[in-house]
Formats: structure tokens, C-alpha cells, sequence
């Protein structure tokens, strides 16, 4: 009898784990593929992630640097970093200046961003420490950053 009521407690522990594992979830930046939805990258991130993105600006071949930290479902931009004023840059925002890069602190929240990765810009993303090669990751295809839920237990997941 005690054997019994041990693999029925065991099978009972083994049910409740199991469903606990079901049920976590784990929150990730999700990098699709801007027209088709497909899936390129799931990065596990937290509240408080830095989310950025790197490149050459197509005009005035400087460097760009935009950054974005995770607060909840959503992407808000914190910081952007360039070099020379160009088009599509803030030139009439109010930035300062540090060892000859212009620091600006946009305003912004996303709950998707699109991006479209290119060859000579050499878009790169950095999500914590960890960097990807933009453009490898989506073959130069336009891209979209969401901030989504999945099970913890996600083999998708990196």
C-alpha cells in the first residue's frame, strides 16, 4: 500500500510542476520580420533592458546610436547618441554634448518599432549585452521590435 500511495504522490508533484512550467512566462524582445510576421530573433528581457540600435548614417557616414529601455509591453527611447547633424537627425533639439557626440533624450514609446536594416549602414542591435548583426539576422528586410509574453519553457528562445 505505501508503495501505492508514493507513485500516486509522486505522479500528483510530477502534474503540479508540470502545470506550474505551463504557466510561466518569460517576457521577449521579438525581432519579426516587418511584412511577413516571421519570427528572426527572441531575446529574453526584463523591465529595465537596454534595447539598442547602431548604425551609419546613410548621409553623413557618422555613427547613430538609438537606445530604448523595456518598461512593461512597451519600447521607450531614452537616449539617442550622434555625431554630425544630418537628415533625419534632431537638429533642432535641444542636445548636449559630450566628448564631441551630441546626446539627445528623446520623447517616445512603442509598443512596435520598425527599422530597416541596411548593407552600408551595418545596423547592429544590443539587447543588454548581448549584439546581433541587424542585417544578418534579417537579411536586409525591414524589420519590427516588439516586447511580447511567452512560456518560459519556449525552445524559441535563446
Amino acid at each position: 500500500m505505501n508503495r501505492r500511495y508514493a507513485i500516486v504522490a509522486l505522479l500528483l508533484v510530477a502534474v503540479a510542476l508540470g502545470s506550474v512550467a505551463a504557466t510561466t512566462e518569460e517576457t521577449v524582445l521579438v525581432v519579426a520580420d516587418a511584412e511577413t510576421g516571421e519570427t528572426y530573433l527572441e531575446v529574453p528581457v526584463e523591465n529595465g533592458t537596454t534595447v539598442g540600435i547602431e548604425y551609419t548614417h546613410s548621409v553623413e557616414k557618422t555613427r547613430v546610436y538609438d537606445e530604448y529601455t523595456v518598461r512593461g509591453d512597451r519600447l521607450v527611447m531614452t537616449r539617442m547618441e550622434f555625431e554630425s547633424y544630418g537628415w533625419g537627425l534632431p537638429s533642432g533639439a535641444n542636445v548636449t554634448r559630450e566628448n564631441g557626440t551630441f546626446i539627445y533624450d528623446p520623447p517616445g514609446s512603442y509598443e512596435r518599432l520598425t527599422v530597416a536594416p541596411g548593407r552600408v549602414a551595418g545596423h547592429t542591435l544590443s539587447v543588454g549585452d548581448r549584439t546581433y548583426d541587424l542585417v544578418a539576422v534579417s537579411d536586409g528586410r525591414s524589420v519590427t521590435f516588439s516586447i511580447q509574453r511567452r512560456p518560459a519553457f519556449d525552445p524559441r528562445l535563446e
